[in-house]
């Protein structure tokens, strides 16, 4: 498990002053490319090194309670299943010790073409798939 903290800038907040739903899938976004980065390996070189891309095909939020302004937000995140040729990541956002979100992403692994294509098994090796994280 990776975490990143994200402090909650006015432009994240709705009318309400609450942060807008939406914007949970940025911050799960920042946490993605920090876990990325973590494991040695930054996006732009993925891509360059491997020739494939890793765009979202699902996205899912549960919102438990709310962000607000100028807090910050830890999100947790996992690798927590890999297929042939997808990868499913995992995500808390808290704030101190209260759970503010859960959620996940699936990425399915293409060529520059969008064709399918297996993820490499040495990218797999270096995300270390498997963690876990309690949802």
């Amino acid at each position: 498990m990776v975490k990143t903290e994200i402090r909650v800038i006015y432009g994240d907040t709705d009318q309400m002053g609450v942060v807008y739903y939406a914007n949970y899938l940025r911050f799960f976004e920042a946490a993605r490319n920090e876990f990325i980065r973590a494991k040695g390996l930054r996006y732009r070189d993925f891509e360059a090194e491997y020739g494939l891309l890793l765009p979202v095909v699902e996205a899912a939020v549960r919102y438990r309670q709310p962000a607000r302004y100028d807090d910050l937000v830890t999100v947790e995140i996992s690798l927590t299943e890999v297929r042939h040729a997808s990868a499913r990541f995992g995500y808390r956002l808290v704030r101190d010790e209260a759970l503010l979100a859960t959620g996940h992403t699936v990425h399915a692994c293409v060529d520059r073409e969008g064709r399918i294509q297996r993820i490499p098994r040495g990218l797999l090796e270096r995300l270390g798939a498997g963690e876990r994280l309690a949802l």
